[in-house]
């Protein structure tokens, strides 16, 4: 029997200063009984959370680098928060669209 390709779970940021790409490895997805397609579906819940998970922590960090960044060159202009974080990574993102 031939090994089964590779399939996994990507997601890439870029940005003109960086790029990171995160990977979770998963099943084969060639099943046909309904208890391993069961156990697939939970397995790529469980990888998509954890994907998820280092994403959201990745682009915090970020954030308070490109903060500590921008109190470091005297830049004082007030953010709202929420937004920014809301929106953060997301190009043309605008007031009321």
């Amino acid at each position: 029997m031939a090994p089964q390709p590779s399939t996994t779970l990507t997601a890439t940021y870029t940005s003109p200063s960086t790029s990171k790409t995160f990977v979770h490895p998963l099943p084969s997805s060639t099943t046909t009984s309904l208890p391993e397609k069961t156990q697939y579906l939970s397995t790529l819940r469980q990888s998509v959370t954890r994907l998820q998970d280092e994403v959201n922590a990745f682009l915090t960090e970020k954030m308070e680098e490109d903060k500590a960044l921008a109190a470091k060159a005297g830049v004082s202009d007030k953010v709202d928060e929420k937004k920014e974080e809301d929106f953060y990574g997301e190009e043309g993102v605008e007031e009321g669209v």
